[in-house]
């Protein structure tokens, strides 16, 4: 569904990501891992149209989206979640969602300012599915919490409903489980579990290999820029330049 074809990233004279190509299957749990360095993130901004590489291309499916600016490719259905959870502090947990839900909206201004009957009918809509994805990832009761009073791991899963209120065909996350405790993570997983069967491409940068071996179907591993390995979480786990290179000889 994904592909990544050659890409090269450089910052001056550091070489953040060289020759780099990789897949990502149709429905598949994906993982990138690697060190701090590796050029994880770096990778999925060039991917999510944050950055512009200098060399290379990204296909989502056999369109050329190389460059494409976030917004662009949330229409064409790929989202993205960050590292720090980035949400909208005074606001309801709810109102975060429906924020989400209003890029697809068709009301105008004046609609809008006068709350003529489109406008109030559509705003009903967006407030139902909008407590539709809350109930999807187990926070709905939380719905009239201010944003900035949930605990951290529910913050991540607002902001990963508020991903999923855009209904994409795939979503990136980077290092969903940062911050969490273990019980967190292991709801985490479910719930990656959960987006996978909704039918929705999952690509994951992650540091937990706990969670990467539980989760994903196929893994890739970058190390210093370049692809040092890909293959099953089996296949990983037994490869001795990843075993020497991130998971230790022990």
């Amino acid at each position: 569904m994904l592909r990544i074809s050659g890409i090269t990233q450089k910052f001056g004279g550091l070489v953040a990501l060289n020759d780099v190509s990789l897949t990502f299957r149709r429905q598949d749990i994906t993982g990138v891992i690697g060190p701090n360095g590796a050029g994880k993130t770096t990778l999925f901004n060039i991917v999510t149209g944050i950055y512009r590489q200098n060399l290379g291309t990204v296909h989502l499916d056999d369109k050329d989206i190389s460059g494409f600016p976030p917004e662009k490719l949330a229409i064409l259905g790929m989202v993205r979640t960050f590292q720090n959870v980035e949400l909208f502090g005074q606001m309801t947990v709810l109102e975060n969602v429906m924020v989400g839900l209003h890029t697809r909206s068709h009301s105008g201004i004046l609609a809008c300012a006068f709350k003529l009957p489109g406008h109030l009918k559509e705003e009903r809509v967006v407030r139902e599915r909008a407590m539709q994805w809350l109930d999807f990832v187990g926070i709905a009761d939380l719905a009239q919490v201010e944003a900035a009073n949930l605990p951290f791991g529910k913050g991540r899963l607002l902001e990963i409903a508020r991903a999923m209120a855009l209904e994409p065909r795939i979503i990136l996350m980077d290092e969903p489980a940062a911050g969490l405790n273990s019980r967190e993570t292991a709801e985490l997983a479910l719930f990656i579990r959960k987006v996978r069967e909704s039918g929705i491409t999952v690509a994951l940068v992650e540091h937990d290999m706990e969670l990467v071996m539980d989760v994903c179907d196929y893994i890739h591993v970058l190390n210093l820029g370049h692809k040092l390995a890909e293959g099953t979480p089996r296949e990983i786990q037994e490869n001795t330049e990843v075993i020497s290179a991130y998971l230790g000889e022990g």
